[in-house]
């Protein structure tokens, strides 16, 4: 209660420590964003997404024997049933992947071997096979929109290789794959984010791990969570060229008009993953030979600070370097949901390690409590 003693609401949840946790923080001395203690830039320089996943599962970087069997587990876990891609070819053509994806996941829980195991151990090779499907699984839906048949996971593939040969049917040049390993790491956890929260609140209640990543991945689909990452590439397509940039971002001010890409609830400084994220984007558009989106990027970024002092967040350079990764602006949450899942599975073995269930409080502001007035009286 404050001192005028009023209930102190917080909407959004804004400052409130729901619980502890020893997976993600950004740490305020420097505003990085650390995994298990490792800033997230140093990792993007010095590790692969592999060794990203097994650190957040596991609290340590592997060595090469751990990571060698952590690969092997993945690779080898990648094939969908044969009913899952039935049912995905069932999608509607127009369906959003994320919607596809979000189906999917649920449908591997009802399949699932160990689905009622809602263990530790259960839970961890469930999360294995979510990392090693989720990719498959999305690719196929992507595919079945197209009347593409599905392209079959190679286990001699990287995660990062896999993933575009699921999608395209062909590896491209390595340092388009080293810039989306890149993303993948940098979108693979970020502390008590609203889908990492749901993660959690689901997993609270005692259920299984399929639960709470379906659950998860129904909030990242939100334009104000995952779904900024499309947002930003629309918002640039809409632009159009950096000749209109400045133009166009002051008619949304003149209409008090949302940004796509820009502020952050934690970074107040600015997101420590942007540079990263920016510099990959960057080479990206060196290898196509397009600028026109970096451009246009850059210009928008300085308004934005020099009139608002409101800086992008990692949606921001990442719109971009998808769409030049060439991938289709729909895939580009799904791609965040196939990163993530390592992030929300690391949460959801945390809560159930020392589960409270998560209930909080509201403050009533409808009518007293009244009679049901006759029939007759209405």
């Amino acid at each position: 209660m404050s001192q005028s003693n009023q209930p102190d609401i917080r909407k959004g949840l804004v400052g409130v420590l729901a619980d502890v946790s020893a997976v993600s923080k950004v740490m305020p001395e420097t505003n990085s964003l650390t995994y298990r203690g490792y800033a997230v830039q140093d990792l993007c320089e010095m590790c692969s997404f592999e060794e990203v996943a097994y650190l957040l599962w596991n609290g340590e970087l592997p060595n090469r024997d751990q990571l060698a069997e952590f690969k092997a587990a993945e690779a080898a876990e990648r094939e969908i049933s044969p009913p899952l891609h039935e049912v995905i070819r069932a999608f509607p053509h127009d369906a959003h992947p994320m919607d596809a994806i979000r189906t999917a996941v649920s449908f591997m829980g009802m399949e699932d071997p160990e689905a009622a195991d809602t263990g530790e151990p259960a839970t961890r090779r469930k999360a294995l096979r979510l990392l090693a499907k989720i990719p498959t699984a999305i690719a196929a839906a992507h595919r079945a929109s197209k009347g593409q048949v599905p392209v079959a996971p190679n286990p001699a593939h990287s995660f990062a290789e896999n993933f575009f040969n699921l999608v395209f049917g062909k590896v491209p040049q390595p340092e388009v794959v080293r810039a989306f390993d890149v993303s993948l790491i940098l979108y693979a956890e970020h502390t008590f984010n609203a889908s990492t929260f749901t993660a959690r609140t689901v997993t609270s209640t005692g259920a299984d791990i399929h639960g709470a990543i379906t659950a998860a991945i129904a909030a990242l689909k939100g334009p104000l969570h995952g779904g900024a990452n499309e947002a930003v590439m629309h918002m640039l397509t809409e632009i159009g060229e950096p000749a209109k940039a400045a133009a166009w971002l002051e008619g949304r001010f003149d209409h008090r008009a949302l940004v796509m890409g820009f502020g952050h609830r934690v970074y107040k400084s600015g997101d420590s993953r942007v540079p990263t994220m920016t510099k990959y984007a960057e080479k990206m558009a060196e290898v196509v030979g397009d600028r026109r989106w970096m451009e246009m990027s850059r210009i928008l970024a300085a308004e934005m600070l020099r009139q608002k002092n409101i800086h992008p967040n990692l949606d921001f350079p990442a719109g971009p370097a998808y769409h030049l990764m060439g991938f289709d602006i729909p895939l580009f949450t799904p791609i965040f949901v196939a990163s993530r899942v390592t992030g929300w599975a690391a949460h959801v073995i945390e809560q159930a390690a020392d589960n409270r269930l998560i209930r909080p409080l509201s403050v009533y502001t409808g009518p007293e409590q009244r009679p049901v007035p006759p029939m007759a009286a209405r």
